[in-house]
This record gives structure tokens, sequence and C-alpha cells, in this order.
């Protein structure tokens, strides 16, 4: 998809969304056209595409952890099919959408559509299962629903993990959800209270989730502790369940119990369903802030995400390229002096020895003639030049950074004056555009602290 209708259609969806970001994707149009001059993007690329520009959520578990129950009781609607055995083998999206009751769509609408982040998921199965991932509705599906609860997020519900079918393909799709959400809520069944027969889930779901450079945004979840009521014993199943994590290298982390009270366990002890009730409701509560508040935080990322591009370019990139390119240009300098002499020298013995060039030079326009050839030899030696030592360098960056050899082979093209990025004033216009999207992004958050506060007039303050 073209920049341009990438912008168009990311400005459709968050007009319902979230409005005070519309100006943002104007400001990251204005970003990309900075970078287009750079060399630092293709044309066909866009900063846009690296960010995700809604909140995600995932939900990762076992079979019948209550993932489901979760999911339909967060957003007021059944729109998940629930029970004790497995019910649903694929990734759900779940989205907001102009239905009021629930829409389901086939994988191929994530796979094809860049606004959601499984654009061309099919290309990651099939690294790891060739042939996969031309089969994309067997493990994703689009759901929309009509609930206030889900506006401004996506909800990604993952199959349970106690299925040997598919596991490759399931295993790469959650750690690509993991790494690019805001929120991982991983599910666990207090209904088995023994985990060590579910080593194998646990090795994948924790060495999922571990490692994760945001270890803050992982909640570990043990539900259905009201099946915990008889042998009131909610801390040891707990703390059997924290062994099994450290076991797999968990030693710290967020962790709750909770249980749905529709379908809960009849608790006759009144004391103890007052007790496991506190337990629930305190950290249910924790956890549905933490979702709710996914918006918010997200918003706030995608803008600052802005300055940082911004800043990025000017104090690193620009600078960082105007010195590898002075130092190409000046190997470029150095290896055609050394071609001239070593020509001159060349013909000077030629000459000495054989007079060979003495018919050349004999009139004036054999003159013209000889020296057109030579002007015209020592330039294609000079492209040949540039391009190598361009080539080298953009070799030695391309693990280092993408981007810097992208914006060597752009700026050493053939027909590019060895100037180039150096030229001040030109500078001077970039760094100006990217200053201004800086104050932008700031402007913008202001934008977005009026939905949520009201500061004091300055007048009124007295300040």
């Amino acid at each position: 998809m073209l920049p341009e209708e990438r912008y168009r259609k990311l400005k459709e969806y968050l007009a319902a969304e979230n409005p005070v970001l519309l100006d943002v994707i104007t400001e990251f149009e204005v970003l990309d056209k900075a970078a287009y001059k750079l060399g630092l993007l293709d044309p066909n690329e866009t900063y846009t595409s690296t960010i995700s520009w809604w909140p995600m959520i995932s939900i990762l578990g076992t079979f019948s952890s209550g993932k489901s129950t979760f999911i339909n009781h967060y957003l007021g609607k059944n729109i998940q099919d629930s029970g004790n055995q497995a019910v649903d083998d694929k990734f759900t999206v779940i989205c907001y959408g102009g239905m009021e009751e629930p829409t389901t769509l086939p994988g191929l609408a994530l796979d094809a559509d860049p606004r959601f982040p499984f654009y061309n998921i099919s290309e990651e199965i099939n690294k790891v299962d060739p042939g996969e991932g031309n089969r994309v509705n067997l493990y994703l599906q689009l759901k929309t629903l009509k609930s206030p609860r889900i506006k401004g997020k996506i909800l990604i519900d993952s199959p349970g993990f106690d299925a040997d079918i598919q596991r490759n393909a399931i295993l790469r799709i959650t750690s690509h959800i993991v790494e690019i959400s805001d929120l991982v809520l991983v599910f666990f069944d207090a209904r088995h209270p023994e985990p060590g027969a579910m080593r194998d889930t646990l090795e994948h779901l924790v060495a999922t989730t571990i490692g994760h450079r945001d270890a803050n945004k992982v909640l570990y979840i043990l539900n259905q502790i009201d099946t915990t009521a008889k042998e009131d014993n909610l801390e040891d199943v707990i703390a059997s369940w924290q062994r099994a994590l450290s076991g797999e290298g968990l030693v710290s982390g967020n962790f709750y119990s909770i249980y749905n009270e529709e379908s809960a366990t009849p608790i006759e002890d009144e004391a103890l369903r007052e007790r496991l009730k506190n337990k629930k409701d305190t950290d249910l509560a924790r956890i549905v802030e933490r979702m709710d508040k996914v918006s918010i935080e997200r918003a706030y990322r995608i803008i600052k995400s802005l300055e940082d591009f911004a800043m990025e370019i000017k104090n690193e990139k620009i600078p960082l390229l105007q010195k590898l390119l002075v130092g190409w240009g000046q190997k470029v300098l150095w290896a055609d002096a050394a071609t001239i002499g070593v020509l001159a020298a060349i013909a000077g013995f030629l000459q000495f020895k054989f007079s060979l060039f003495g018919g050349l030079f004999s009139t004036p326009a054999t003159s013209f003639a000889t020296l057109t050839i030579a002007v015209i030899a020592l330039y294609g030696i000079h492209i040949k030049v540039r391009s190598f030592f361009a080539e080298r360098l953009a070799k030695k960056w391309a693990e280092k950074d993408p981007s810097i050899t992208k914006a060597i082979l752009y700026n050493t093209q053939w027909w590019k004056p060895m100037l180039g990025i150096n030229r001040q004033g030109w500078q001077k216009k970039i760094k100006e555009q990217l200053d201004l999207l800086s104050a932008r992004s700031k402007s913008s958050i202001r934008k977005l602290n009026d939905q949520f506060i009201a500061p004091p007039d300055m007048d009124d303050s007295g300040i």
C-alpha cells in the first residue's frame, strides 16, 4: 500500500476512534517527506507503518482458563464462545464496529489490511511452516462489535496452548502479538492446582513474555479461584503457580486472582465467600483499569513517537550521514586524483617513448575530440569509483542501521552532486521542519491533555 493510501485509511478510521490523532497523521506526512529528501525512507515507505496506531491488548492462556468468559464480561456482550473444551482454535482480533451484533470476518481481512497488526502475517507463518501462510483463515479471524469498551483499542484472543496441531504457526503469531501489544493478559486455570503437568504450556507462555523489554505490560492471571473455596487453600494454589512460573524463570511479575460470579461454584461459608469476593473485586478492578487506560497511554505514545522520530533524524541521522558522506567524498576525490596521476604518468611515458599522442593534438578538431574522449573516460572511471566506495560503505551499515544504508545509496547516485547533504542551506531547511514537527507534537499532547484535565486559566490562577 502506498503511503498516500495509508494516510487516507488511517484518517478515515481514526476520525471515529481518536480525532486528536488526525492532526498527527498530517505531521507524519511532513516527517516522511523530510525522510524522503534525506533518503532515509524509500518512496513507498512511511513512518506510520513502524508503529501500531491502536492500543492492543492480547489475551493468552490455556484451554478452559476462562479467557472467553472474561472477554464477554469485559465487553458486555457474548462475542466469544466459552466452555470447558476447546471452542475456538483461531486468533480472534476484536475491534470496534458499527453493528450492535458481532460481525465475523475471515483471517484474510487482517492479512491484507495494513491498518491491523496482522498485516502480511501469512509471510511470517510461511517462515516457520512453509505453505501454511496460504491458509491464513485457519489461524485468524476478525470480529467487530459496537461496544464502548472496545472503542479505540484492539483486543486479541489467542487459541489455547494445549493443542499440538499447528504449534509452530501459533507460537510464531503469539510472539508477534506479544511484541506489539501494549498489554498482555496471561490466563491460568485454578482448577488445575498442580501446574507440573502443564510444564510444556508454561514453558511456551512464560518464555514468550518473560524476555520482553517492557515486562510491566504482562499480567499473569489465576482464574476461577472460586474452585479453591472447598479446601480454602487459595494462598497455597497461588503459591503453587508462582513456584511453577519461577521454575520457568519468572521471578517477579504482576499476579492476579479472579473468577466469574455468574458461573461461580456456590460457597456456603459466608466469611470465605466474602474473602474470595474481595480478592476478586480488587484484582479485577486493577486489571480493568489497566485495560481501560491502554487507549490513553497509546495515544500519548504515538504523539511522542513523532517527536522522537524528528529529533532522531535531526540530532543523530543527519550528523551521522553527513560524516559518512564526507568520508566517502574524500575517498572518491583521493581515488580520482590517484587515477588521474596514474593515467597522466602512463600517457607521459607513452608520449616520451613512442610519441603516441602527437597526431591527436595536431589540429583543433582532433584536440577537441581527444579531450572529449578523455573527459568521458575519466568521468566513467569517477562514476565507478563513486559506486565502489558507496556500496562498501552501505554494506558496512546494512546490519547497524538499514535507513542509513538507504540514505548512503540515495545520496551517492551518479547524478547527485558530491556536496549532497553537506549543503548548509538545504540542511537548515530540513532541520527547521523537524524542529517544527517537534513543537507540533507538544501541541498535540496539550490537546490530548485537554480531553482529560482542565488546567486553571492563567488569569484566574493569578500567575
